[in-house]
Order: C-alpha cells, then sequence, then structure tokens
C-alpha cells in the first residue's frame, strides 16, 4: 500500500494511493482512497476517492524527530575526503526542516553551496525501544523518499552539522509512503532540471535499515512517524535558485522540489 497525506477543501487527511505513481505521469490519473483513522493504528478505507492530481500532497508524517545518518556509502565519503565511520554518524534535523512535494527548497541568505542528497528514508510505525532483531518490521510503517538538503559551507566551517543541515525547508520527504518494497537493493537517485546527478543501490549502504532501527532504538525511543533517512550514494551536488530537484526511489516515485533563490 501507498499512503498518503493530503489537504483538500481546507481539509487533512491519509489516503491510500491508487494506481502505479512511479510512471511518467507521476500522480496524474491516480485517485486516492481516504483512509478512515491514521495509519499508526488500525484502520480501513472509506471508499471514497479524490483524484490524485487534485489534492495538494503534505509531508507524508509530520516527524517528531528526523535522524539522519551520514557516510553511509562509501562512495559518498571518499567523494567528499572523509573516512567511513566505525558505527553509525547520526544527528538530527529539527520537524521544522520537513516539507513535502512540491513545496519549495528555501535558498539561506548566507549560504552559497547548497547540495542535495538523495536518500531512502525509514517512517516509523509504533513507539518502540531497543528493538531485537526479529521485531523490526513490527515497527516499520513504510519507506519513502527525502533529500537531506545541506548548506555544504556551512557544514565545512561548523563542528557539527546542526546549523548547515537544519534550516527550514531542508528535509522534503515524500511524496507517499510505501509499506510493502524491500530496502535491501533499491536505487535511490537524484535529478536537477532532468539532469541525472546521483544513481546509487542501497543494497551499497554500510548499515543497512534494520541495523539502524535497532541500533537507534537502543540509544532513543522511537515514536509513531519518526523518520530515519539512512544516507546518501555519491554524486552529491550543488542547486541554484529556479532548480527543480527530483529525488527517486525505486517502487516508492518520485519526491519533486523548486528551489527558490535566497531573498536580498
Amino acid at each position: 500500500m501507498r499512503i498518503a497525506r493530503f489537504s483538500i477543501d481546507g481539509n487533512v487527511a491519509f489516503g491510500a494511493v491508487e494506481g502505479d505513481p512511479t510512471g511518467p505521469g507521476g500522480l496524474e490519473g491516480l485517485v486516492i482512497d481516504i483512509i478512515k483513522g491514521i495509519p499508526f493504528a488500525d484502520f480501513e478505507l472509506s471508499g471514497t476517492k479524490v483524484p490524485a492530481d487534485k489534492v495538494r500532497l503534505l509531508p507524508p508524517v509530520l516527524p517528531n524527530k528526523v535522524v539522519a545518518i551520514g557516510r553511509n556509502y562509501a562512495d559518498h565519503a571518499a567523494e567528499l575526503g572523509n573516512e567511513v565511520p566505525p558505527v553509525p554518524w547520526a544527528f538530527f534535523k529539527p520537524s521544522t526542516s520537513v516539507i513535502g512535494h512540491g513545496d519549495p527548497i528555501v535558498y539561506p541568505s548566507f549560504s552559497n553551496e547548497v547540495h542535495h542528497e538523495a536518500e531512502l528514508a525509514v517512517v516509523i510505525s509504533r513507539l518502540c525501544r531497543e528493538v531485537p532483531r526479529e521485531r523490526v518490521k513490527e515497527v516499520i510503517l513504510g519507506y519513502t523518499c527525502a533529500n537531506d538538503v545541506t548548506a555544504r559551507d556551512l557544514q565545512k566551517s561548523d563542528v557539527q552539522f546542526t546549523r548547515a543541515k537544519g534550516f527550514d525547508s531542508f528535509c522534503p520527504i515524500g511524496p507517499h509512503i510505501d509499506t510493502e518494497i524491500d530496502p535491501a537493493n533499491v536505487i535511490v537517485e537524484t535529478r536537477v532540471n532532468s539532469d541525472l546527478r546521483q544513481s546509487g543501490s542501497t543494497s551499497l549502504m554500510i548499515y543497512p535499515c534494520a541495523f539502524l532501527v535497532r541500533w537507534i532504538s537502543r540509544m532513543m525511543t522511537l515514536l509513531p512517524g519518526d523518520v530515519i533517512s539512512t544516507g546518501t550514494p555519491s554524486g552529491v551536488g550543488p542547486l541554484v535558485g529556479k532548480d527543480t530537484v527530483e529525488v527517486s526511489v525505486t517502487g516508492i516515485g518520485v519526491l519533486r522540489n523548486p528551489v527558490h533563490a535566497a531573498q536580498a
């Protein structure tokens, strides 16, 4: 099932996307069956359907926290001149950085080097802590696309990543959650103005999704709707005003966002 969160006529709801949003038409021609309730508990499909291209897609969840993983692909670590960390390199992106499909990435006025970073993201389904290996699937609602937008010049100048990765609009996620894909070997890609910039398989992750859920849950309680962004393959690069950046993951679809130049 593909679960979207959307607004229509001033109302916000979850729904199941019917059809294949990974095709060239995106959501055009598809419908969303409105869910009775929320996807973090037992729910039913209402049978009330709305055209997918007539609603405003919202971030598929509003996470309490986004836990992001750095240097989880050896080729990406190498392209920035970094070593592969001996344990997962985790940092936070604030909930205020989260935006959805179609929302603008706003270029900060005091950065001159903002980069895209395409990632597969895990969405947590229930409150959990110290998750054992055999129960990882029980705490995962599904997977979505993420863009770990980064002010690279600020990342280089600061000791830690909070400022470089925490700006409003620096965490696009969406367009929806896929509850059925196998995350072990899907292709993560970025296109900027239709030009392919990044393409890598999750099979090259140093720390796979299930390991990350277990490892993070040993440190902190994960809540329904929390997001784990699992790292980016090589090929990160700059964004400028008026660009359109697209992050895609096999089986999920395309997360598309325009880039707005810094305001003087």
